[in-house]
């Protein structure tokens, strides 16, 4: 039987009978018969308290669910990953974003080259850089210090900055601007450096080949912008930095080599926030934050490497995500954190996750016969409550969800009547996952003197799965370690469904398609177009809307 069989595996056929026994409890009846439930199927690491007691498991799904992850080698495959080897299959590439934040002493090696000094050599030049603009020893063309730091990247270059920055903007130089900029739609750029001076803004192009469309696109842009307001092309090289690995491209650019800061192949865009990529994040909350948060990664790194399935929460978490994704044929994930600082949070995970495992073909290229890579979505509450939630409680689709709390708000807001405003927001969040997992039965609304007409529009079935995720404070190192929980969970799930989560060959068609449709949208003469006749049909309306029909 090969790896791509996961179906016939014993394991898997036993949960799936299992699944089918389960199906008929719900889970106010597990709770009534596991008092102790609620404190029992909990796990607790790296500062973070991870309650799956909501989740529709019981002990027996969960022993069948850990034997799944054996059977797949999951110890294995997770010892060949921080060994170095090159288990991203298609690109014949290692994966060791775990050694952008390995402490200096430890060793990891890539075809024989230890790469642990490569990496602090560029996390100090990054430091002593991030000091140098924070210090105002950097200074622009003119002599002024920078004010303002803008990040042009798209992907993985531009959402786990983007979203650092708002998680740790508390830890941030509030005298500083950031902004990001990702879109090719020009919009973003103009509103980005509207109210900027071109003086005291600091420009960070992130591109490991310093070829990405979209991102040189917005560089060129960017560089006319700072040309034209200065003056001089000898601008470029104060007002600009690369994230890069293609020295030629960068000096091309106009950007001093000594000034770009490189990455490594082993380093996939979507897992790269805390390489060069996050230099934006160190220079707004400085080198000492921004260790701060490795250091988080690394903990939960430690904790996965070396933690038992039954108590490791990057292993439960990608464990319950198969159960289910493939067993309650769930296809989406809502991530719903109460704290506003991580408003972009799920945005962040939808690259992660399903860049990741939205996938097909198994590593050896057969088609899969079973469901990989759901849909993450979500938005921060209270928002979300007035929004969507009315579907998660009362629709006829299956959400698991994540709820992600903090016992300390970074904001103290006093509340009316006392207490603080926070208080309300984590009532809100333990409120929700209570009633998604029991419910209001019918006679619970009939004995409250509901009218019978109205009593179906107010039960609540209830029997929604969620995972409660607490720690005490939003820290970088708090952040550091929620987000390799996720990371490690898409690899565990990656392992079991026997696919490639560090290749994104998904994003490639598109993108070569368009440099042919470009040139047919903006040639000065009718284009010959050999596209379906709808695709031809946009091309022509577009090119009427412009006013280039020629």
């Amino acid at each position: 039987m090969s790896r791509a069989d996961l179906t016939l595996l014993p394991e898997w056929q036993a949960l799936q009978q299992h699944c089918n026994h389960l199906a008929t409890r719900h889970l106010r009846e597990l709770f009534a018969a596991d008092p102790g439930r609620g404190e029992r199927l909990v796990a607790a690491a790296v500062g973070l308290y991870f309650d799956y007691s909501k989740q529709r498991v019981d002990d027996e799904a969960l022993r069948l669910l850990r034997a799944l992850a054996e059977a797949r080698d999951l110890e294995g495959r997770t010892a060949a990953m921080f060994r170095g080897d090159r288990i991203n299959s298609t690109e014949n590439r290692a994966v060791l974003h775990v050694a952008l934040r390995a402490p200096r002493d430890a060793h990891i090696l890539v075809d024989g080259h230890d790469v642990v000094p490569d990496v602090h050599d560029v996390l100090d030049r990054m430091a002593a850089f991030a000091d140098a603009v924070r210090s105002g020893a950097w200074k622009g063309y003119t002599g002024k210090p920078i004010r303002n730091v803008v990040s042009i990247g798209i992907g993985g270059s531009d959402l786990g900055p983007v979203m650092a920055y708002e998680a740790l903007r508390d830890y941030s130089r509030r005298d500083m601007a950031f902004r990001f900029v990702s879109n090719v739609d020009g919009v973003d750029f103009v509103e980005a450096v509207r109210d900027l001076d071109a003086a005291e803004t600091l420009f960070i192009i992130c591109s490991k080949t310093f070829t990405t469309l979209e991102t040189l696109t917005n560089a060129h842009a960017a560089r006319a912008w700072c040309v034209e307001a200065l003056g001089s092309e000898d601008a470029v090289a104060k007002h600009f930095v690369a994230v890069s690995t293609a020295a030629a491209e960068v000096e091309k650019f106009g950007i001093d080599t000594a000034n770009m800061f490189g990455f490594w192949d082993w380093v996939g865009g979507r897992y790269s926030m805390d390489s060069a990529i996050g230099l934006s994040t160190m220079i707004a909350v400085g080198p000492d934050n921004f260790r701060d948060m490795l250091a988080g990664f690394h903990a939960m790194d430690e904790h996965f490497r070396s933690t038992p399935f039954d108590t490791n929460l990057p292993v439960l978490m990608g464990l319950i995500g198969i159960w289910n994704a493939n067993f309650l044929d769930a296809a989406t994930v809502a991530v719903l954190p109460y704290e506003q600082y991580l408003k972009r949070f799920p945005a962040y995970l939808q690259q992660l996750t399903m860049e990741s495992n939205g996938k097909h073909v198994t590593l050896e290229g057969a088609h899969v016969d079973y469901a990989t890579g759901p849909i993450y979505w979500g938005e921060p509450g209270t928002n979300g409550q007035h929004s969507f939630y009315q579907l998660i409680h009362q629709g006829t689709r299956l959400v698991p969800c994540d709820f992600i709390g903090f016992g300390q708000t970074l904001q103290p807001v006093p509340a009316q009547g006392g207490g603080d405003q926070h208080d309300l927001l984590i009532a809100n969040l333990i409120a929700q996952g209570e009633a998604l997992a029991f419910g209001k039965s019918a006679e619970e609304v009939r004995a409250e003197g509901t009218p019978e007409a109205l009593v179906p529009h107010r039960s609540f079935e209830g029997n929604r799965p969620s995972t409660t995720i607490l720690a005490e404070r939003l820290t970088p190192f708090a952040l550091g370690s929620l987000v390799a929980l996720y990371e490690h969970s898409v690899f565990v799930q990656g392992v079991i469904w026997d696919i490639d989560s560090f290749d994104q060959w998904g994003v490639e068609l598109g993108k070569q398609l368009a440099r042919t449709t470009i040139a047919e949208l903006t040639a000065t003469t009718e284009p010959k177009l050999a596209h379906d006749s709808s695709t031809n049909a946009l091309i022509r309306r577009y090119r009427q809307l412009r006013g280039n029909n020629a």
